[in-house]
């Protein structure tokens, strides 16, 4: 086995890319605004003692990383929607650990970020894969060998390739170690075919001469609904991605406060904007229906549009949904933790969260999420009631 070498990060651009589009059009659209974000331990994960600390040596050494003229060429290059303004920004920036603060009770782990949301929006990631792969090594569990990991993922890209769907590599922030991560990617661009499309990994896209896949995250969604209000929030969100980006990055995250509630404001204009939509929660069957009923009330073929599943996925629910879907609308498949982190070991469970944001340099307004599944629901009791009541949720 290899020895996990590229620590904590080889680069700044080992994120995925939704981060850096979302913080091109957060500096662009809201400069001022201050982000909080917060660690969740969905796994009731238990951390060995003096994990903080460790965690907080590996946050100090972020710093160090900054953008290569190499790099900033390649964005300039492959992401031509990124403006100049925003890449210049870029190759100034440096993570500020001083945003994060980490403490550790017993096995307990709490992290949290705080300041400007421009900069702090590119910590959740990073924060989460240092968590996983510093947690496997203090907890000194074994993975399979790198020649099991190729194996695996060669049966998995055959499995794909037979299926003849897009598939996306989608798993840097669950990953067991970079090193795995970049073992399944150079493996997916050997072995893919047409089938590997990308990976939302910007490093590993560069490296492997691949396509950064990647459009925003939850958080676009729950920041307007902390301040335009619940019933706002998507079609606001929508609209200031299309000023941004004016039709690239045109892939939708429908779930933020339910898919039926997203419908709802996704009327003809949008669905015309948007290449298509991305689920990320709920029954991805049922979901696939909706989508393509919702095309087809609008008068809009959905053969012209497409739907990237990105939620738990294996290759037995990629084919599940292959059967039901294929030939009905375009399908792409984003697939994270079960290449990155299928190594013979348990995967984490872990999330990171925009929780509050401050606008008006005063008062922090929480943050809501709430997924079609109950479990993923995030945010205080008492906003998570008051979403549900103005949204008219169950």
């Amino acid at each position: 086995m290899n020895t996990e070498t590229h620590f904590p990060s080889p680069s700044i651009l080992d994120n995925d890319f939704y981060k850096f589009t979302m913080q091109c059009a957060v500096m662009q659209l809201f400069p001022d605004v201050k982000a909080k974000y917060t660690f969740i331990n969905r796994g009731a994960h238990e951390f060995p003692a003096g994990f903080g600390d460790a965690l907080r040596v590996q946050v100090d050494r972020m710093a160090t990383l900054k953008l290569t003229t190499e790099e900033h060429r390649y964005l300039e290059l492959n992401c031509p929607y990124l403006n100049a303004a925003y890449l210049n920004f870029l190759a100034g920036y440096a993570y500020a650990p001083s945003e994060v603060s980490i403490r550790q009770e017993g096995t307990g782990l709490e992290v949290t970020v705080e300041g400007y949301w421009f900069r702090t929006i590119l910590w959740e990631v990073p924060l989460l894969f240092l968590v996983s792969e510093l947690y496997y090594r203090l907890t000194q569990q074994e993975r399979d060998t790198d020649d099991q990991v190729v194996k695996s993922t060669i049966e998995k890209t055959g499995i794909y390739k037979k299926l003849d769907v897009p598939v996306a590599e989608f798993g840097t922030r669950r990953r067991h170690s970079y090193e795995v991560q970049q073992l399944v990617v150079d493996t997916l661009t050997r072995y893919g075919g047409r089938s590997f499309v990308g990976t939302s990994n910007v490093h590993l896209a560069m490296r492997s001469k691949t396509k950064p896949i990647g459009t925003h995250a939850h958080e676009w969604f729950m920041f307007h609904a902390a301040k335009y209000g619940f019933t706002m929030a998507n079609a606001l969100s929508l609209e200031h991605w299309t000023d941004v980006y004016r039709g690239d990055l045109g892939v939708a995250l429908s779930d933020t406060y339910t898919n039926d509630v997203f419908f709802e404001q996704f009327d003809k204009k949008f669905a015309k904007l948007f290449d298509g939509v991305r689920h990320d929660s709920g029954d991805p069957i049922a979901y696939a229906e909706k989508v393509i009923a919702h095309y087809k009330k609008l008068g809009i073929n959905p053969a012209y549009k497409f739907i990237i599943f990105s939620d738990g996925l294996n290759t037995e629910k990629v084919a599940e949904i292959t059967q039901a879907t294929k030939g009905k609308i375009g399908i792409s498949f984003g697939i994270g933790t079960n290449l990155t982190n299928d190594v013979g070991l348990k995967p984490m469970n872990i999330v990171m969260k925009l929780t509050a944001v401050q606008f008006d340099g005063r008062r922090w307004v929480s943050t809501v999420k709430l997924s079609d599944e109950k479990g993923k629901h995030t945010g205080e009791p008492g906003m998570i009631r008051l979403a549900k009541e103005v949204l008219d949720i169950e």
